[in-house]
């Protein structure tokens, strides 16, 4: 079947406005037909259409979805905005696939065992005979796959038209949108997989092209959001509660070359938008050297912003000039040796993220270890690594391909290596702030992340999620570290403040120099009293309730006030320890403790009473004194 074009009834190429269903005569759609069966009779039809009728008459948006996503975080913000205009027509979205009156798979086509996935996900789609729409990068790509024939299909770019086909395919149509001229708008509904988290798109496809890659075939050429309109979305996330940002495209480095703005403008643009006591955080997406190369001071300032993540995801994919030529990758060894030690050298605490390609077409032994040798001379924190997969239609699927013997061998070898780091010792001990925005996948402890975006495991509340932390390293592991909570931050009237304090001010020791970085603190800033005198400076003009400490010190010379904030503190620790580990179960039976007293608690009572009474009778007795005196 033809792929169909936009038809849009008396629309003069526009579309339908966000939240608007189009007419159903707007889109292309034909009957599923079984090629292997003759044409049936009129009253065979006739009989059929009666079968049919409660199919038919179902109301639209009153059926179960179910959506599976592979690939990237553009793909995945993809499926968020589909979600949100189904569940915006009634949809709703199920987890349990097998209850769903029709799956959503949305496709990548990077690497082969993402498309066998996908591939047997379809199988396991049609076996259980479940209305399917396939969208994303593989349809776009590869639109005559065996795998697709029978089944709606809808673009990249034509996220907005979800409904519709959803519609149709339930209707048993099978329907094909791939082509479109415009970019989806941003301000579409969207269901986020995590509320505290916004994808956004800046830009689809990009300036490349490498050999082995099969997403340019799908995502197309550079194609950028205005600078207004990511501001726009930005400025709406925020205000709906949003914690992080992930500026998220093929190549965010390459953003803007097509309209005429660069990287540096959006970051800077995007940046004067974002909170400035630090409660909502923006990272920035994967970028190839290529194309930061003339910006990369401008892009270090931005990454040493108190709102930013110093964290960047730069791809190398070989340690080898010869071989990154034949990927015409566009950059040599040198190039990126240079982002990485400039970025390093200027923003402090800087984790840089790469990816490598093992068995690239030509690659020898001696091209690889020049690959190992890169990688540990870095000893990068992060490094994906991935055998070479052949995709159809690309010019490295026509190359002499390495023997999968030894492309499996030097994926094992790499990987050594690459476990054998230990890139966080050193962190027990220290103090940081992190975000904390997720539930691990243990369903024990909470995800956070410090400025360098380094993952930290925290045992805590869900209450916690979306909120921003103190902590406290006290282990490392190989992956990510473990803390303990010191203090909750909360944005509080424009200020940043402690809502919750956990531990005394021994926690921070004192700085040697005043020149020195303090011991609460990453951040190179001179040490002074804001920060190791006792209080813990955030942001100029944003403190924690530790500047209430003196005054609490001053109250202390009162005995009986201070045995009162003793026991109050103790009992608090206690309460925060028991939730923390699920000892009480519940938060209610944790705040019901507070009020039972104990032996000591009684004799403090009892103590205070006898001294109370014992003030009443010296003052009776002086009263009779007085008065027999007189």
């Amino acid at each position: 079947m033809e792929d169909i074009e936009d038809l849009l009834v008396g629309s003069g190429g526009g579309g339908a406005p966000p939240g608007f269903r189009l007419p159903i005569n707007a889109v292309g759609v034909n009957p599923r037909k079984n090629k292997n069966k003759p044409l049936v009779s009129g009253n065979q039809l006739s009989k059929i259409n009666d079968s049919l009728s409660p199919l038919s008459s179902q109301i639209p948006g009153t059926q179960s979805i179910y959506i599976k996503t592979f690939g990237c975080s553009h793909n995945q913000s993809d499926s968020e905005y589909m979600a949100g205009q189904l569940s915006a027509f009634g949809y709703a979205l199920t987890e349990n696939s097998e209850e769903a009156d029709l799956w959503l798979i949305n496709t990548c086509t990077v690497k082969s065992p993402s498309q066998s996935a996908m591939d047997t996900l379809i199988t396991k789609c049609k076996n259980a005979q479940k209305p399917l729409v396939v969208a994303g990068c593989v349809p776009q790509g590869s639109r005559d796959l065996k795998e697709l024939e029978g089944v709606s299909i809808l673009g990249v770019q034509q996220i907005d038209r979800v409904v519709e086909v959803v519609e149709e395919t339930l209707k048993g149509h099978e329907v094909r949108l791939l082509h479109r001229k415009k970019l989806p708008a941003l301000d579409l509904p969207k269901v986020r997989r995590n509320k505290f988290v916004e994808i956004l798109p800046i830009n689809v496809g990009c300036l490349g092209a490498c050999t082995y890659c099969k997403t340019k075939h799908a995502r197309g050429h550079l194609g950028s959001y205005t600078v207004d309109s990511l501001v726009g979305r930005l400025r709406t996330v925020i205000a709906d509660g949003v914690k992080e940002i992930w500026l998220s495209s093929e190549d965010t480095g390459a953003y803007g070359r097509d309209i005429g703005v660069n990287l540096p403008i959006l970051l800077n643009a995007i940046v004067a938008e974002l909170p400035p006591d630090g409660s909502t955080m923006l990272r920035i997406g994967m970028t190839n050297p290529p194309f930061i190369l003339e910006h990369l001071e401008e892009i270090a300032e931005v990454l040493r912003h108190p709102c930013v993540y110093s964290f960047l995801h730069v791809p190398v994919q070989s340690g080898s000039d010869a071989v990154l030529t034949g990927m015409n990758r566009e950059y040599t060894v040198s190039d990126f040796r240079t982002v990485v030690e400039t970025l390093t050298e200027l923003v402090p605490g800087m984790q840089i993220a790469t990816d490598i390609i093992c068995g690239f077409p030509g690659e020898t032994d001696e091209d690889f270890t020049q690959t190992v040798s890169l990688i540990k001379e870095y000893k990068f924190s992060q490094v994906h690594i991935s055998q070479f997969y052949p995709r159809p239609g690309t010019p490295a699927a026509r190359m002499k391909k390495v023997p999968s013997t030894i492309v499996k061998k030097r994926s094992r070898e790499l990987t050594s290596v690459f476990e054998a780091f230990t890139p966080y010792t050193g962190m027990e001990g220290r103090m940081e702030r992190i975000w904390i925005t997720e539930i691990a996948a243990d369903g024990i402890h909470l995800v956070g992340h410090t400025k360098g975006y380094v993952q930290v495991l925290v045992v805590g509340a869900e209450s916690m999620l979306g909120t921003s932390a103190m902590v406290k390293i006290t282990s490392v592991g190989r992956w990510s570290v473990f803390g303990e909570v010191i203090e909750i931050l909360q944005q509080t009237d424009d200020k940043t403040t402690s809502s919750k304090r956990i531990s005394s001010l021994d926690k921070c020791s004192p700085c040697s120099s005043q020149n020195e970085p303090c011991a609460c603190s990453n951040e190179p800033s001179a040490c002074g009293t804001e920060c190791c005198g006792g209080k813990t400076t955030l942001e100029q003009g944003r403190v924690s309730q530790i500047d209430k400490l003196p005054e609490d010190h001053r109250n202390s010379q009162n005995l009986i006030g201070w045995l009162l904030r003793k026991r109050k503190n103790h009992l608090n620790k206690k309460v925060e320890t028991d939730v923390a580990s699920g000892s009480q179960g519940k938060q209610e039976l944790a705040e019901g403790s507070m009020h039972q007293w104990g032996v000591v608690d009684r004799a403090l009572l009892g103590g205070m009473l006898v001294s109370f009474l014992t003030i009443v009778a010296l003052l009776t007795n002086l009263g009779f004194r007085t008065l027999s005196s007189n």
